[in-house]
């Protein structure tokens, strides 16, 4: 009886959800996953002894089974306790994995309503301040400027009907224009897409954008930018970048609490981020005094 009860404490403790399956990565995680492990080496070295001892034609959980010998029976008294520590260990390991996840849900609500402040400051004040830069966007709405139509070619007729532009010659045109730092073109450019209903290539024009707008030192617009580039695609392409440009871009303008923030989500999103960004992400959070 001793053996069964203990095993069926086992099968409990490797029963409770997620335990087997889950990826713990932390040190007490991967500690006791190994205790788990060596527990269940012991349980079937302790099945095995009984087994030894058994009558052929006898059930190994059943009653008439042969009396285990005595060792074995302390060996499953000590392999009991032990069972019930782990039991404990899982229920603070689970205490603190939904810790996390709860302080993870926090950061991130705090972290968009930071951003939703400072997107309605910034629309706010471009609105009031004649003087405000000239890359200034309201919030959310960075497809609402006009596009700059394609300049005539030296010579063309007044008149003249000029063919627009498709949206890869135009992002192609501002990844060139971006380049060689000349943000007024790459900024026309992102835009020219941007204004251009349904277009597949939006996304891409409104990273060139808030690059642009990061080039001209417009770091309000920037952020605005880099932060709808991201909300476009949170697993997309430009998402680490996005992430990362929206950091150095509330650090610039002083808001390094939201900009540590960023970053935080950043690394809690990717925890592996690409190996090109590990060092901007390092420079990032030093820049912005991160903890």
């Amino acid at each position: 009886m001793r053996f069964r009860s203990l095993l069926l404490a086992v099968l409990a403790l490797l029963a409770i959800p997620g335990l087997a399956s889950a990826q713990v990565e932390s040190r007490e995680g991967i500690a006791l996953q190994n205790q788990i492990q060596e527990l269940k080496r012991d349980i079937q070295a302790l099945r095995d002894a009984v087994n030894r001892g058994t009558p052929s034609g006898s059930s190994t959980l059943g009653a008439n089974r042969a009396p285990a010998p005595s060792g074995n029976a302390d060996t499953a008294t000590a392999l009991l306790e032990r069972v019930a520590r782990l039991e404990d260990d899982v229920r603070q390991l689970r205490g603190q994995i939904d810790e996390t996840a709860n302080a993870q849900k926090r950061m991130g609500e705090d972290l968009g309503k930071q951003i939703d402040d400072l997107t309605y400051k910034i629309g706010a004040g471009a609105k009031a301040d004649p003087a405000a830069p000239p890359g200034a966007i309201p919030p959310r709405s960075p497809g609402a400027a006009p596009a700059i139509p394609p300049a005539a070619a030296p010579g063309t007729p007044p008149g003249t009907q000029i063919a627009k532009r498709t949206a890869e010659v135009a992002l192609q045109d501002g990844n060139a224009a971006l380049a060689r730092r000349d943000y007024a073109v790459a900024e026309a450019s992102a835009r020219e897409v941007i204004a251009t209903p349904k277009s597949p290539r939006i996304y891409d024009a409104q990273f060139l954008l808030a690059q642009a707008l990061n080039g001209k030192k417009d770091y309000q617009g920037a952020a605005v930018a880099f932060d709808d580039t991201y909300n476009r695609a949170r697993t997309g392409a430009k998402a680490q970048d996005s992430l990362l440009g929206l950091a150095n871009a509330l650090t610039s303008i002083g808001e390094k609490r939201a900009a540590c923030a960023t970053l935080d989500k950043l690394k809690a999103e990717f925890a592996t981020p690409r190996a090109d960004l590990k060092d901007p992400i390092a420079g990032a959070r030093q820049r912005a005094a991160c903890r």
